[in-house]
């Protein structure tokens, strides 16, 4: 049976668990060898000492099923280990055809609260660090057209996070650093359309060690047999799906996937629009459209997370 990743190669950040561990399995389940990333810290704010324990785990568990794999214990956020990264890829495997980026650190506080570093952190990790790996993969795949090479294949899926489209009040450092990938993706997606390559992203609902607080106290399953709403295996099959040759016609694009659902988010769109009646506006003008407008719609319309997510607690 002819595999949909078979003779692909990927990367996985982040791989040791959770999300990523998910997505690394399923990628090597459809055929892809795996180099799988994962800095190894104990704390989910990138606290404790990195260990390769969590990326040789994976890794052996894709080895013993039957697939490739190798690990790399590496923070993704220094530029040079991403260079290492992807060329262990390549040293590896001949060439890098997927990049999945889901590295990622919380150090949630309210923003009158955050100090400097904590900030700082946080958008390193997840925002530099996509653009690191993305950057050194680009230089791969446009290195390979520029030599003359046909039909480049490559795909990106980054992750970003429903934290940058409803606010999260504890978090102006994970959901800025989520909206900037959301802007880095297609940006790069319009970059590297011509080489054949594709950039993704999601937003992914899931139970992990990243997101405990998130969802303590939404509802798990009450059988052996039953799947976990919020389970990261939900999620790992659209990964596997825009990493394949099935999504080339997909790119540029924002989803929101859990519990057997996914949602494709339309960019932005003008709710209202106003013109001067004059040549230029004035303060009186706008207070007279504006003020009446906003007076009309909701005080607060950032959504509630349970009617978003559709769980319920117990």
């Amino acid at each position: 049976m002819t595999l949909p990743l078979g003779g692909l190669s990927a990367i996985v950040t982040g791989a040791g668990r959770g999300l990523g561990r998910a997505e690394a399995l399923e990628l090597a389940r459809l055929g892809a060898s795996v180099v799988v990333n994962d800095y190894g810290q104990p704390g989910r704010d990138g606290s404790g000492e990195a260990s390769a324990a969590p990326a040789e785990e994976v890794a052996a568990e894709i080895t013993a099923a039957g697939g490739r794999a190798v690990a790399h214990l590496g923070d993704v956020s220094d530029f040079e280990t991403a260079r290492a990264l992807v060329d262990l890829a390549v040293a590896e495997f001949g060439k890098l055809d997927v990049l999945v980026n889901n590295a990622g650190i919380l150090r949630d506080r309210m923003i009158f609260s955050m100090s400097e570093d904590e900030w700082d952190s946080v958008v390193r990790v997840h925002l530099k660090g996509h653009f690191n790996t993305t950057h050194f993969a680009a230089v791969h795949w446009r290195g390979r057209a520029k030599a003359g090479e046909t039909g480049v294949y490559g795909r990106i899926v980054n992750t970003s996070s429903e934290a940058f489209l409803a606010g999260s009040a504890g978090q102006p450092n994970y959901a800025a650093a989520k909206g900037g990938i959301v802007g880095l993706t297609t940006s790069t997606a319009l970059a590297l359309a011509k080489y054949g390559v594709t950039a993704n992203a999601i937003c992914p609902r899931a139970r992990t060690r990243m997101t405990e607080d998130v969802f303590a106290g939404f509802a798990e399953p009450s059988g052996e047999d039953e799947l976990d709403p919020l389970s990261p295996e939900h999620v790992a099959p659209l990964v596997g799906y825009l990493a394949s040759p099935a999504a080339a016609r997909v790119n540029g694009q924002l989803l929101v996937v859990h519990g057997g659902m996914v949602a494709v988010v339309e960019r932005p769109r003008v709710a209202a629009k106003f013109d001067t009646a004059k040549e230029a506006f004035g303060y009186e003008e706008l207070d007279g459209l504006l003020s009446p407008y906003f007076a009309e719609r909701p005080p607060n319309e950032t959504f509630a997370a349970a009617e978003v997510l559709g769980l319920k607690k117990g």
